[in-house]
């Protein structure tokens, strides 16, 4: 997908992503008034008047504060630096065999008294010979230029005196200063989640757009049990009364996928748009370099057994997994399995007219550690100077990062859905 070269400030994107992950609106309605914070307004004691929410201090002080650690860690991260916002990937196409040269064969009359390298009377009985060995065979390189950058920033106010009359001691002025910056890296460590999360539902939003193009990529489960067993049971219905048949079809599939993903090949992954006549891009996976994303709900009651079956030494291994309670939204039950999600596809403008990807319940991801990337260009903070008059500093926060799908790397998408669309409720 084509990309301006001018920063895109994402804030509101990021914003939005954090309410959606954080279950702080539904998946199909924005509107951030949605999410109120029942809590006490109305306070006996009286507040400080600063930031006119800490009460003045009768008791004791527990500051309720603890370390956030993001999702979606398995999106690969690289580094562009803060010089250079564009990131081009070679691969090579694959080339195929010549003709034989060393011997006269049912092509070639290579080696005849007289015979010079690919000369032949047009009225000889004799094959034409192949060329000399000066014939050039050029590498045809596959390149995919990546570029762009999505910006924001965020920051937070520390005030030098004015809240210490809601505390007793320095000590308890300085843990309130540390549950609240902790807070802070909360927050910042949310929109990292966030960013990956956009990185894997636009993969797994690409993967279904293109599903027709290519098939392998995309697994409706629930047609592929069908099929296999000659059934014709909705979504609904593998998931719960007949979970365990499911599931026994389902974790050789995984198997036999990864298994396959090592194999060199024109599967799981697209070709480019420009790609010479005659030539393909072939990709293979090690079981090193695969990734697996789950939806664990759907695994929780059988997690014994389908664990220690799909994770071991032959197979992937428990590092290259992640299990992950929703996709997008957690705003219900409904909304955890479900992707709604415009994608940036390969090949197509920003501008251009895209239609949304619906699916009504993803089961995982299976990738390439190279189809899916987070470019981190910049994190960087700085601290203002004391505000002379009023005694208070920020500290700023700037973020530049490019969000990176491949979709000539392998990647291929499990889902559930219903003929005709639907996830079978």
């Amino acid at each position: 997908m084509a990309r301006a070269l001018t920063p895109q400030d994402a804030y509101a994107i990021m914003n939005e992503l954090v309410k959606q992950a954080t279950g702080q609106q539904d998946i199909q309605v924005v509107d951030s008034s949605t999410f109120v914070s029942a809590g006490e307004t109305v306070l006996a004691t009286g507040v400080e008047n600063t930031i006119n929410s800490l009460y003045m201090l009768m008791g004791n002080i527990y500051v309720s504060v603890r370390p956030y650690r993001g999702k979606m860690w398995l999106v690969n991260a690289i580094n562009t630096g803060a010089y250079t916002h564009r990131l081009m990937k070679i691969s090579y196409y694959a080339r195929e065999n010549q003709e034989a040269g060393p011997w006269n064969t049912n092509l070639n009359d290579n080696l005849v008294d007289g015979r010079d390298n690919g000369a032949h009377a047009a009225d000889s009985p004799l094959k034409k010979s192949v060329g000399n060995m000066w014939e050039q065979n050029q590498p045809k390189a596959a390149v995919l230029n990546f570029a762009g950058s999505d910006v924001w920033d965020t920051s937070t106010t520390i005030y030098e005196d004015q809240l210490k009359m809601a505390f007793r001691s320095p000590d308890e002025f300085n843990r309130f200063w540390n549950g609240a910056m902790m807070e802070k890296e909360n927050d910042i460590e949310s929109t990292r989640e966030a960013f990956n999360r956009l990185t894997v539902l636009n993969t797994i939003g690409g993967i279904y757009a293109n599903r027709a193009t290519y098939p392998d990529r995309a697994v409706n489960l629930t047609a592929a049990f069908n099929a296999e067993f000659g059934t014709s049971y909705t979504s609904e219905q593998l998931r719960t009364t007949h979970l365990d048949a499911f599931l026994k079809f389902f974790v050789p599939l995984i198997k036999l996928t990864s298994d396959r993903m090592e194999e060199r090949s024109v599967h799981y992954h697209q070709q480019p748009a420009d790609a010479p006549q005659g030539h393909v891009l072939m990709r293979h996976t090690p079981k090193a370099d695969q990734r697996l994303m789950l939806y664990s709900p759907l695994f929780i009651k059988s997690e014994a057994y389908v664990l220690p079956e799909i994770f071991n030494d032959e197979y992937l291994k428990i590092d290259n997994f992640e299990r992950v309670t929703y996709w997008q939204n957690n705003y219900d039950e409904d909304a955890r399995p479900a992707v709604k999600i415009t994608p940036a596809l390969p090949g197509t403008t920003q501008s251009a007219a895209q239609t949304a990807s619906d699916i009504p319940y993803v089961v995982g991801l299976m990738f390439d550690r190279d189809a899916l990337m987070t470019d981190m260009q910049l994190e960087r903070v700085e601290t203002t100077p004391i505000e002379a008059r009023k005694l208070y500093r920020n500290i700023w926060w700037h973020f530049s990062k490019n969000a990176i799908n491949d979709f000539t790397e392998n990647a291929i998408l499990f889902y559930m859905e219903d003929e005709g669309g639907g996830s079978g409720t």
